[in-house]
């Protein structure tokens, strides 16, 4: 079955300020996350990739074009690997939201949490493990695929993959321009690596 190349995507200002952006429009890469775009796009560009999946953000959109451009490939839009609709809490600065009450659920039992006004993270969860079996199921095996999108999913899809209850899934580290790669079977998965900065080590294809 194909193997998944899991991508964050850069930094950005809301990132850099400590702030929940969740389904917020119009957030763009800023000076680094233009520079993390440039080094996934060296790291990756020379590695049989067969298609690029992407959130319609456009944080995740601007960190997917250099790589798509040097492969020649077209950016295909899922947007059900959208970050986690956050609700209420759009905008709002991490270390307010850490005063919250709410906050040792998400740390601690975030399979009971739902964001006010917005999505839980097992709903969040199902919708992108849905998404990555239907472009799995899509592709021969053998190939190569990258996906480009935010933290929460992709760790979801992790702790999903490696069988971690849900729970666990804040132990997992998914830095802004990184890339964990999984490589899918029938039957079960292998964390091939996680959380990667470019530039990657060198290895025989």
């Amino acid at each position: 079955m194909p193997t998944l190349l899991l991508i964050r995507h850069g930094e950005n200002d809301y990132l850099a300020k400590n702030r929940l952006p969740g389904h917020t429009p119009g957030i763009h890469l800023n000076k680094r996350g233009s520079e993390q775009a440039v080094l996934l796009d060296q790291s990756l560009s020379k590695l049989p990739i067969k298609a690029i999946y992407c959130s319609p953000l456009e944080r995740a959109v601007e960190t997917a074009q250099p790589l798509a451009k040097s492969l020649g490939m077209e950016i295909q839009l899922r947007p059900e690997l959208t970050d986690g609709d956050v609700g209420e809490w759009t905008g709002r600065y991490w270390k307010v939201l850490r005063r919250n009450k709410l906050w040792k659920i998400i740390q601690q039992k975030p399979s009971q949490f739902q964001f006010p006004g917005g999505e839980s993270f097992v709903q969040m969860q199902v919708r992108v493990v849905a998404t990555l079996e239907a472009i799995v199921g899509a592709h021969k095996k053998d190939e190569m695929i990258a996906v480009v999108f935010h933290a929460d999913p992709i760790k979801l899809a992790v702790a999903h993959y490696l069988g971690l209850p849900l729970d666990n899934f804040q132990r997992l580290a998914i830095n802004a321009g990184s890339i964990t790669i999984l490589n899918t079977h029938e039957s079960s998965c292998q964390l091939l690596g996680m959380n990667l900065m470019p530039p990657l080590p060198k290895t025989k294809q």
